[in-house]
Protein backbone atom coordinates (compact mmCIF):
# COMPACT_ATOMS: atom_id res chain seq x y z
CA UNK A 1 0.00 0.00 0.00
CA UNK A 2 1.20 3.73 -0.95
CA UNK A 3 2.35 5.83 2.12
CA UNK A 4 0.29 8.21 1.36
CA UNK A 5 -2.59 6.01 1.20
CA UNK A 6 -2.04 5.01 4.73
CA UNK A 7 -3.56 6.60 7.90
CA UNK A 8 -1.57 9.62 8.80
CA UNK A 9 -0.07 10.20 4.96
CA UNK A 10 3.31 10.81 4.09
CA UNK A 11 2.69 14.50 4.91
CA UNK A 12 0.33 13.85 8.07
CA UNK A 13 -0.21 16.64 10.29
CA UNK A 14 -1.55 16.89 13.55
CA UNK A 15 -5.06 18.26 14.74
CA UNK A 16 -4.60 21.50 17.14
CA UNK A 17 -4.84 20.93 20.71
CA UNK A 18 -7.68 20.41 22.52
CA UNK A 19 -7.71 19.59 26.82
CA UNK A 20 -6.42 16.37 27.92
CA UNK A 21 -8.62 14.23 29.67
CA UNK A 22 -5.52 13.75 32.11
CA UNK A 23 -5.88 17.48 33.55
CA UNK A 24 -9.16 16.69 34.44
CA UNK A 25 -8.38 13.64 36.01
CA UNK A 26 -6.39 15.12 38.49
CA UNK A 27 -8.52 18.65 38.54
CA UNK A 28 -9.60 19.77 42.14
CA UNK A 29 -12.80 20.72 40.24
CA UNK A 30 -14.89 17.15 41.21
CA UNK A 31 -16.56 18.44 37.85
CA UNK A 32 -14.21 17.90 35.35
CA UNK A 33 -12.81 15.28 37.57
CA UNK A 34 -15.07 12.39 38.02
CA UNK A 35 -15.01 12.89 33.82
CA UNK A 36 -11.84 12.79 33.64
CA UNK A 37 -11.32 10.02 35.48
CA UNK A 38 -14.47 8.36 33.34
CA UNK A 39 -12.40 8.66 30.25
CA UNK A 40 -9.48 7.71 31.26
CA UNK A 41 -10.80 4.35 32.78
CA UNK A 42 -12.65 4.33 29.11
CA UNK A 43 -9.10 4.42 27.47
CA UNK A 44 -6.96 1.76 29.25
CA UNK A 45 -9.73 -0.72 30.54
CA UNK A 46 -8.86 -2.82 27.61
CA UNK A 47 -5.49 -2.74 27.61
CA UNK A 48 -4.75 -3.17 31.42
CA UNK A 49 -6.88 -5.92 31.28
CA UNK A 50 -5.05 -8.04 28.43
CA UNK A 51 -1.89 -6.80 29.87
CA UNK A 52 -2.87 -8.16 33.06
CA UNK A 53 -4.10 -11.64 31.00
CA UNK A 54 -0.76 -11.89 29.21
CA UNK A 55 2.15 -10.63 31.20
CA UNK A 56 0.62 -12.09 34.59
CA UNK A 57 -0.86 -15.32 33.01
CA UNK A 58 -4.44 -14.30 35.12
CA UNK A 59 -7.30 -16.08 34.23
CA UNK A 60 -10.55 -14.29 32.10
CA UNK A 61 -12.44 -13.63 35.57
CA UNK A 62 -9.49 -12.86 37.89
CA UNK A 63 -8.18 -10.29 35.17
CA UNK A 64 -11.67 -8.52 35.13
CA UNK A 65 -11.34 -8.20 38.68
CA UNK A 66 -8.01 -7.05 39.29
CA UNK A 67 -8.80 -4.38 36.62
CA UNK A 68 -11.90 -3.04 38.28
CA UNK A 69 -9.82 -3.29 41.42
CA UNK A 70 -6.69 -1.39 39.98
CA UNK A 71 -8.90 1.22 38.71
CA UNK A 72 -10.89 1.73 41.86
CA UNK A 73 -8.00 2.02 43.66
CA UNK A 74 -6.30 4.46 41.28
CA UNK A 75 -9.09 6.95 42.08
CA UNK A 76 -9.47 6.40 45.65
CA UNK A 77 -5.64 6.69 46.13
CA UNK A 78 -5.39 9.31 43.53
CA UNK A 79 -2.65 7.61 41.48
CA UNK A 80 -3.04 9.89 38.21
CA UNK A 81 -1.93 12.86 41.14
CA UNK A 82 1.80 11.54 40.92
CA UNK A 83 2.43 11.52 37.23
CA UNK A 84 4.65 14.14 35.75
CA UNK A 85 4.81 14.33 32.40
CA UNK A 86 8.79 15.60 31.98
CA UNK A 87 9.73 12.24 33.19
CA UNK A 88 8.07 10.18 30.66
CA UNK A 89 4.42 9.17 28.67
CA UNK A 90 1.32 8.83 30.47
CA UNK A 91 0.97 5.70 29.35
CA UNK A 92 4.16 4.23 30.95
CA UNK A 93 3.66 5.60 34.38
CA UNK A 94 0.56 3.77 34.26
CA UNK A 95 2.03 0.53 33.28
CA UNK A 96 4.39 1.26 36.18
CA UNK A 97 1.36 1.96 39.11
CA UNK A 98 -0.19 -1.36 37.72
CA UNK A 99 2.68 -3.82 38.03
CA UNK A 100 3.44 -2.07 41.77
CA UNK A 101 -0.76 -2.56 42.92
CA UNK A 102 -0.12 -6.32 41.19
CA UNK A 103 2.86 -7.02 42.75
CA UNK A 104 1.87 -5.38 46.31
CA UNK A 105 -1.88 -5.24 46.57
CA UNK A 106 -3.22 -7.56 49.22
CA UNK A 107 -5.91 -9.54 46.64
CA UNK A 108 -3.19 -10.05 44.26
CA UNK A 109 -0.81 -11.95 46.77
CA UNK A 110 -4.21 -13.97 48.08
CA UNK A 111 -5.14 -15.18 44.21
CA UNK A 112 -1.60 -15.72 43.14
CA UNK A 113 -1.41 -18.35 46.06
CA UNK A 114 -4.84 -20.08 45.44
CA UNK A 115 -4.06 -19.51 41.36
CA UNK A 116 -1.71 -22.33 39.74
CA UNK A 117 -1.97 -20.50 36.79
CA UNK A 118 -1.95 -16.88 38.04
CA UNK A 119 2.45 -16.72 37.59
CA UNK A 120 4.43 -13.60 36.35
CA UNK A 121 5.45 -14.78 32.82
CA UNK A 122 9.68 -14.74 32.65
CA UNK A 123 9.88 -12.20 29.88
CA UNK A 124 13.74 -13.09 29.15
CA UNK A 125 14.38 -13.12 25.56
CA UNK A 126 10.60 -11.86 24.97
CA UNK A 127 8.59 -9.18 24.64
CA UNK A 128 9.44 -6.65 27.77
CA UNK A 129 6.49 -5.17 30.00
CA UNK A 130 6.53 -1.98 28.27
CA UNK A 131 6.14 -3.74 24.54
CA UNK A 132 3.51 -5.73 25.95
CA UNK A 133 1.35 -2.85 27.22
CA UNK A 134 1.99 -0.83 24.19
CA UNK A 135 1.31 -3.26 21.72
CA UNK A 136 -2.42 -3.73 23.48
CA UNK A 137 -2.77 0.20 24.41
CA UNK A 138 -2.25 0.38 20.54
CA UNK A 139 -4.58 -2.91 19.57
CA UNK A 140 -7.28 -1.18 21.51
CA UNK A 141 -7.08 2.16 20.18
CA UNK A 142 -7.74 1.11 17.19
CA UNK A 143 -10.47 -1.43 18.00
CA UNK A 144 -12.14 1.77 19.41
CA UNK A 145 -11.64 3.63 16.64
CA UNK A 146 -13.01 0.93 14.33
CA UNK A 147 -15.78 0.66 15.85
CA UNK A 148 -16.87 4.11 16.24
CA UNK A 149 -15.97 4.55 12.50
CA UNK A 150 -18.46 1.48 11.70
CA UNK A 151 -21.35 3.46 13.30
CA UNK A 152 -20.58 6.66 11.93
CA UNK A 153 -20.70 5.15 8.64
CA UNK A 154 -24.22 3.01 9.07
CA UNK A 155 -25.63 6.06 10.54
CA UNK A 156 -24.98 8.47 7.35
CA UNK A 157 -25.94 5.59 5.37
CA UNK A 158 -22.58 4.46 4.04
CA UNK A 159 -22.46 1.26 4.75
CA UNK A 160 -20.87 -0.11 1.39
CA UNK A 161 -17.78 2.04 1.86
CA UNK A 162 -17.32 0.78 4.87
CA UNK A 163 -17.56 -2.87 3.93
CA UNK A 164 -15.02 -2.10 0.95
CA UNK A 165 -12.90 -0.42 3.54
CA UNK A 166 -13.03 -3.65 6.27
CA UNK A 167 -12.69 -5.58 2.92
CA UNK A 168 -9.41 -4.28 1.71
CA UNK A 169 -7.55 -2.36 5.01
CA UNK A 170 -9.30 -4.92 7.93
CA UNK A 171 -8.98 -8.19 5.99
CA UNK A 172 -6.05 -10.84 6.60
CA UNK A 173 -6.63 -11.02 2.54
CA UNK A 174 -7.87 -8.21 0.95
CA UNK A 175 -9.49 -8.28 -2.30
CA UNK A 176 -8.00 -6.29 -5.43
CA UNK A 177 -9.93 -2.61 -6.08
CA UNK A 178 -11.29 -4.53 -8.97
CA UNK A 179 -12.98 -7.49 -7.06
CA UNK A 180 -13.77 -5.45 -4.66
CA UNK A 181 -15.55 -3.17 -7.19
CA UNK A 182 -17.45 -6.08 -9.14
CA UNK A 183 -18.57 -7.29 -5.29
CA UNK A 184 -20.03 -3.79 -4.53
CA UNK A 185 -21.39 -2.74 -7.97
CA UNK A 186 -19.81 0.23 -8.01
CA UNK A 187 -16.65 1.89 -10.13
CA UNK A 188 -12.79 1.17 -8.98
CA UNK A 189 -12.83 5.04 -8.46
CA UNK A 190 -15.58 4.67 -5.80
CA UNK A 191 -13.36 2.24 -4.40
CA UNK A 192 -10.30 4.51 -3.88
CA UNK A 193 -12.28 7.22 -2.96
CA UNK A 194 -14.12 5.03 -0.19
CA UNK A 195 -10.75 3.79 1.47
CA UNK A 196 -9.61 7.28 1.69
CA UNK A 197 -12.50 8.61 2.85
CA UNK A 198 -12.47 6.13 5.99
CA UNK A 199 -8.81 6.23 6.40
CA UNK A 200 -8.89 10.27 7.11
CA UNK A 201 -12.15 9.68 9.45
CA UNK A 202 -10.21 6.82 10.97
CA UNK A 203 -7.01 8.81 11.29
CA UNK A 204 -9.11 11.44 12.95
CA UNK A 205 -10.90 9.06 15.65
CA UNK A 206 -7.46 7.71 16.55
CA UNK A 207 -6.17 10.79 17.12
CA UNK A 208 -9.20 11.60 19.26
CA UNK A 209 -8.15 8.81 21.54
CA UNK A 210 -4.66 9.49 21.54
CA UNK A 211 -5.12 13.31 22.50
CA UNK A 212 -7.56 12.32 25.40
CA UNK A 213 -4.91 10.57 27.47
CA UNK A 214 -1.86 12.40 26.61
CA UNK A 215 -1.21 15.68 28.97
CA UNK A 216 -0.35 18.12 26.59
CA UNK A 217 0.93 18.59 22.62
CA UNK A 218 4.59 17.73 22.99
CA UNK A 219 3.39 14.17 24.44
CA UNK A 220 0.38 14.33 21.88
CA UNK A 221 2.76 14.02 19.13
CA UNK A 222 5.23 11.40 20.20
CA UNK A 223 2.25 9.23 20.93
CA UNK A 224 0.33 10.07 17.82
CA UNK A 225 3.66 9.43 15.30
CA UNK A 226 4.37 6.53 17.79
CA UNK A 227 1.04 4.87 16.81
CA UNK A 228 0.78 5.83 13.42
CA UNK A 229 3.91 5.07 12.31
Amino acid sequence: MDADTQIGGHNARFPETRPSAISAAVSDDQARRGPGQEAMIAAYWKPVYRYIRIRWRCSNEDAKDLTQSFFTAAIEKSFFAGYDARKGTFRTFLRVCLDRFLSNGRKFASRQKRSSDFVVIDVAGAESPEDIFEREWTRSVFEDAVDELRANFQSRGRRVAFAVFERYDLAESPASYDELAREFGVTSTAVTNYLAAARRELRKLVLDRVRSVTSGDPEFRREARAILK
